[in-house]
C-alpha cells in the first residue's frame, strides 16, 4: 500500500499548510513541516533536507511505496529522494520545479534580506506573497498569509539559495518512479517552462496544465490536483503483479 508524503516550498504559506486541501482528502496522507519553518533550523541544501525527510519517514516505518508530492523546493526534494532511493519511491508529482538554478526577477534574493530588517521592505514582501496567492480561496488565502508571518522572509531567502543550487541535469535521465508534473499556466511570476526539459528527458512522465492557476496548484486547484494524484496512485497499483496464489 502506497504512503502519499505531501512536501511543502517556501510559498503558499511555508509550511505544510500549504497542502490543506490534500491532507483532508486523502486520509492517513502525510505532511511535515521542515526544519526552518515554523521550527528549527534549515538545511543547508536539497540534498540535507532529503535526508531529514527520509529519517523523518523512517522513524514512523515508511520506508517503501512512497508517493511524494511537493512544489518547488518539495518537489527538488522529492525529486532527489527518488534518484538516491530508487527502491523507496512508488512515485512523483512534482508541481513548479526546475532541475537547474532558477531564472528569478531581479532583486528576488534581496528582497527577502531587506525585508528581515525594514519595516516597509517587510509589509512590501508580504505584499508579494499575497499576490502570489491570488488564485486561493480567501479563506485558505488568509490562513497561509498568516503562517508566511510566522516563517518569514529570512526562511524563504534559505530555501531559494537552497532550490538555486539544485541541479540535476546529469541524473535526470536514471529517474526510475513514474513523473506527473503538474504547472499553473498563469502564474504571476512567469517563470520560464522549466517542466519541458524534465518532461523531454523522462520517457512516460505526463505533463498536466492548469488554467487559472498560478504558482501553487495544489492550493489553487485542489480538485484538478487530488484527482491527478488518484491517477497518478491508480496507474502503479494496476501495474503490480498479484501473487499467483499457488502453493506449490
Amino acid at each position: 500500500m502506497t504512503t502519499l508524503v505531501f512536501i511543502h516550498g517556501p510559498g503558499a504559506g511555508g509550511c505544510a499548510d500549504s497542502f490543506a486541501y490534500q491532507l483532508s482528502h486523502f486520509p492517513g496522507s502525510l505532511a511535515p513541516n521542515l526544519p526552518g519553518h515554523l521550527e528549527g533550523e534549515p538545511c543547508p541544501n536539497v540534498e540535507g533536507y532529503t535526508e531529514w525527510l527520509r529519517g523523518w519517514l523512517w522513524a514512523q516505518g515508511h520506508k517503501r511505496d512512497l508517493v511524494l508530492v511537493g512544489f518547488t523546493l518539495g518537489a527538488c526534494i522529492g525529486l532527489q529522494y527518488a534518484l538516491e532511493y530508487p527502491d523507496e519511491v512508488a512515485a512523483l508529482a512534482l508541481m513548479t520545479v526546475a532541475i537547474r538554478a532558477k531564472q528569478r526577477p531581479p532583486r528576488a534574493y534581496e528582497m527577502r534580506l531587506d525585508a528581515v530588517k525594514d519595516a516597509a521592505a517587510y509589509e512590501k514582501w508580504l505584499e508579494y506573497q499575497d499576490h502570489a496567492l491570488m488564485f486561493v480561496d480567501p479563506e485558505l488565502r488568509q490562513r497561509l498569509m498568516d503562517r508566511h508571518r510566522q516563517v518569514g522572509p529570512l526562511s524563504q531567502y534559505n530555501d531559494l539559495v537552497a532550490i538555486d543550487r539544485f541541479d540535476v541535469r546529469d541524473r535526470i535521465h536514471t529517474l526510475k518512479a513514474p513523473l506527473l508534473l503538474l504547472r499553473g499556466i498563469d502564474d504571476p511570476t512567469q517563470p520560464p517552462e522549466y517542466e519541458l526539459e524534465i518532461q523531454e528527458q523522462v520517457p512516460g512522465s505526463r505533463y498536466l496544465k492548469l488554467k487559472d492557476a498560478g504558482h501553487f496548484p495544489m492550493a489553487e486547484k485542489p480538485n484538478e490536483v487530488n484527482a491527478a494524484i488518484e491517477a497518478l496512485i491508480a496507474s502503479i497499483e494496476s501495474t503490480r503483479v498479484a501473487p499467483s496464489g499457488n502453493a506449490g
